[in-house]
């Protein structure tokens, strides 16, 4: 499965977990951190944000310090679309997943 796909100029990125880190900020830090490294390896960077959607294990518990990871990542000038929702995700360990896509510089 690819990390990252371009197609017409806009850089489509897999659906980004962590198993390293136990809590819910430590996993969005570790996620958003590769989010950077992926997009800046296909020529963009996070101020190109088009979308993103956000799945949780538990919302209810998780949101807010989720959202505020988010919020000082993101660029405060180009906030994309963005969905939330909880979900079952791949492995009990896992408490974030985070998809983007982004426009090619």
């Amino acid at each position: 499965m690819s990390q990252a796909v371009v197609h017409n100029n806009i850089v489509y990125l897999s659906g980004q977990i962590d198993g390293t880190a136990s809590d819910i900020v430590g996993q969005t830090e570790n996620i958003l951190a590769k989010v950077d490294t992926y997009l800046a390896e296909a020529g963009t960077d996070k101020s190109k944000l088009l979308t993103s959607t956000i799945w949780l294990k538990d919302i209810e518990k998780d949101f807010g310090p989720m959202n505020e990871v988010w919020m000082k990542w993101i660029d405060p000038n180009n906030k994309p679309a963005r969905a939330t929702t909880q979900a079952s995700l791949a492995r009990p360990d896992l408490l974030v997943e985070i998809q983007v896509t982004a426009v090619k510089a």
